[in-house]
């Protein structure tokens, strides 16, 4: 499954590459590199920070399952204790 960002989260992380090369590099980083530098990060590192993403929410999910039955219990025969208190 390729990771495509949407069109502007894709402007808006070259405009990030491009600063960060302004501010903490000796050169400058033009549009057209800091688009390849972004492709080349999404496509070899982004694939191991999803596959991470995933594995935290089904952890997370499986924790949530696994405590349904206390949040959704209702206790059983509970009519003649019902009847008793009534009385």
């Amino acid at each position: 499954m390729a990771i495509e960002l949407p069109k502007e989260t894709r402007k808006e992380a070259i405009a990030s590459i491009e600063r960060y090369f302004a501010e903490h590099m000796e050169e400058r980083i033009g549009n057209i590199a800091a688009g390849a530098l972004l492709n080349f990060f999404v496509e070899e590192i982004g694939p191991a920070i999803y596959n991470r993403a995933v594995a935290e929410v089904q952890e997370r999910l499986q924790q949530r399952v696994s405590e349904i039955d206390i949040e959704v219990h209702e206790d059983e025969f509970t009519y003649w204790q019902k009847q008793a208190k009534r009385r």
